[in-house]
């Protein structure tokens, strides 16, 4: 199985680290994310990566490069020339990933102890197209869910908006956890074009299509800012 990592991103939550560098690089314990994450899903046998570069991409390479790929095969997205934010990253890596096999979406700056294979096993299971991993967590944003945990709505924590699919009839509210299992068909399904989210297609696409949240009860820590870094050394040495 292939993995996408989103390692695009500017990281203005991490200023001043990002002034100058990729986010993905930002060090929890002295060990970059983008190490330990590729290392978190060799842990799970997965060795083919494709991962995505824009902010500083040219220090994502060189650190591949010094460090050989760590063993891995890992294939370059290369959004250099405009960052494409979630949805348009995935389109933009159609080529290296719509080979017929399921593939794994994860945010560079996630870091999280997810049973990957529990993920696949169930993503394979409900035979979605997409699966998403989440969480019962503090989070300004919620995705809202049915009690067989088909994704209906979308919910603003800190100002109450929400978009649905349906009334809603006591859905469960749950933080989406930034690792994703998907059927290449989702290709076929995405309308949008350029630069977008993956969540707005989401949200579109959970008026006619299932979308099923994948619970898990695993830390997942968020290193966006500095005090989250400070946490993360807490759990992951």
């Amino acid at each position: 199985m292939k993995a996408l990592i989103f390692a695009a991103g500017k990281g203005t939550r991490l200023k001043p680290f990002t002034d100058h560098h990729p986010k993905a690089l930002a060090k929890v314990n002295g060990i970059p994310l983008l190490e330990r994450n590729i290392n978190y899903l060799k842990s799970f046998g997965i060795t083919d990566f494709v991962i995505n570069i824009h902010h500083f991409g040219d220090q994502i390479v060189d650190f591949l490069n010094k460090n050989d790929n760590f063993g891995c095969n890992i294939e370059i997205s290369d959004e250099t020339n405009e960052l494409l934010e979630t949805g348009g990253g995935l389109i933009f890596a159609r080529r290296f990933l719509d080979h017929g096999e399921d593939f794994l979406i994860l945010n560079a700056d996630i870091l999280t102890e997810i049973n990957i294979n529990e993920l696949v096993e169930y993503h394979k299971k409900i035979k979605d197209f997409a699966t998403l991993a989440v969480s019962d967590r503090e989070s300004s944003r919620k995705l809202l869910f049915n009690d067989d945990l088909v994704l209906r709505g979308w919910l603003n924590v800190q100002t109450g908006e929400q978009r649905l699919a349906e009334f809603n009839k006591g859905f469960k509210a749950l933080a989406f956890s930034g690792v994703h299992c998907i059927n290449p068909v989702i290709f076929e399904k995405i309308k949008r074009k350029g630069k977008f989210s993956v969540m707005e297609e989401y949200l579109d696409l959970m008026q006619t299509e299932h979308i099923h949240g994948f619970l898990h009860d695993s830390i997942l820590i968020d290193v966006g800012r500095p005090e989250s870094v400070i946490e993360a050394e807490k759990h992951f040495k």
